[in-house]
């Protein structure tokens, strides 16, 4: 990418980006593998993801059934757990930021794009950040959060995985929300009506 293309915040989330990228090692997180700082341009050499995103594999099918919502959702868990013991929290956790490394059936998934991630010290996060419909409610009502803001997005991706569409959805932002700081959702029929016990206390 080019300097000049950049605004000094572009900078800073990526410089923010390559240095919390630099400290991972897991399995289920792209991997950051070379950087090359030029005079004019500023490259990062990325791990090769082919298989495309969560999002489109969910409009492919629709919704997703327990067992593979679960064999899904699972590893994104491990890789957010390992994060976490590392102090470091994503915060814009969304089917776009989850990839697959080929095609097939039995690729990996991997979460992408630690550009809003942030490394948590003792004091709480106060920045409002996250994608909406994701975000979590203690991120929006602005007394600060912990790093368990990943979770709640997690939960929001399960539910989607589940029934096909979100568990918030509204005309505008404040409308939105303000359903997301409510907690106003519900596991509407019929899409819910054969989801076990456990995976409705799971997603929500």
């Amino acid at each position: 990418m080019t300097r000049t293309a950049l605004e000094s915040d572009d900078q800073l989330v990526i410089r923010n980006e390559v240095e919390i990228l630099s400290q991972i090692d897991h399995p289920n997180i792209v991997k950051l593998y070379e950087i090359y700082d030029s005079k004019d341009k500023f490259y990062m050499v990325m791990e090769l993801m082919v298989g495309g995103e969560l999002f489109d594999r969910i409009v492919e099918k629709e919704c997703y059934s327990e067992k593979l919502a679960s064999d899904t959702i699972r590893p994104v868990i491990d890789a957010i757990r390992y994060c976490h013991a590392m102090g470091i929290s994503h915060r814009d956790l969304k089917p776009e930021n989850l990839l697959y490394d080929k095609g097939e059936d039995d690729s990996i998934i991997k979460i992408s794009d630690f550009g809003l991630a942030r490394v948590v010290s003792n004091d709480v996060m106060t920045t409002a950040c996250g994608t909406p419909g994701y975000v979590a409610p203690e991120v929006l009502i602005g007394k600060g959060y912990e790093y368990y803001c990943d979770y709640w997005s997690i939960g929001v991706i399960l539910y989607v995985l589940l029934c096909g569409y979100p568990p918030f959805y509204e005309d505008t932002n404040e409308e939105l929300f303000e359903k997301i700081k409510n907690a106003d959702f519900d596991f509407p029929s019929p899409e819910w009506d054969d989801i076990s016990d456990e995976g409705n206390h799971f997603s929500s």
